[in-house]
């Protein structure tokens, strides 16, 4: 019972349509919490512990199925939307910046981690053919450091030329 609570996010992934993009979208505001209360390493030792606890979920929610993947189980996409948000985070700490001023990078975080979760390219694709629970948690990790890395481009580029 625990385990699908976790699994689903406590029910967030029960949400339609596209329980995946909510289970991104709750991450948002629980991450800018998360950094207020304790920066970037705070939301680095969260996704940490939420991926970790999320693979166990999944893995026991799944025990004796043939099926590992559901669509109510989003605790891949919490875990995924907050690794897009790290560099952010860290800019944010070690700069001493507002994190709600990097507002149009949160944006192209959440936008290109939907993208690289529903399209899943190169190795994000080979995570997800897994079927089992790393390969449900492993896909939405590699999609949220390849989010990353363009959110970071992104913010560069953006507060370069601006």
């Amino acid at each position: 019972m625990i385990a699908s609570i976790i699994a689903t996010f406590f029910y967030v992934g029960y949400l339609r349509p596209a329980p995946g993009t909510w289970g991104s979208v709750v991450a948002l505001p629980l991450a800018y919490i998360i950094h207020i209360y304790g920066g970037f390493i705070a939301l680095a030792s969260m996704t940490l512990f939420i991926a970790m606890i999320g693979w166990w979920a999944i893995a026991t929610a799944t025990k004796g199925k043939s099926k590992k993947d559901y669509p109510e189980f989003i605790i891949d996409e919490v875990t995924g939307q907050w690794l897009a948000l790290w560099s952010l985070s860290w800019a944010a700490t070690f700069y001493s910046i507002d994190i709600l001023s990097l507002w149009p990078s949160w944006i192209i975080a959440f936008l290109m981690f939907r993208i690289f979760d529903i399209f899943k390219p190169g190795p994000i694709g080979w995570a997800d053919k897994r079927r089992d629970a790393l390969g449900v948690m492993l896909d939405d990790i590699l999609a949220g450091v390849a989010a990353g890395v363009a959110t970071t481009v992104f913010t560069i580029l953006y507060y370069i030329l601006t």
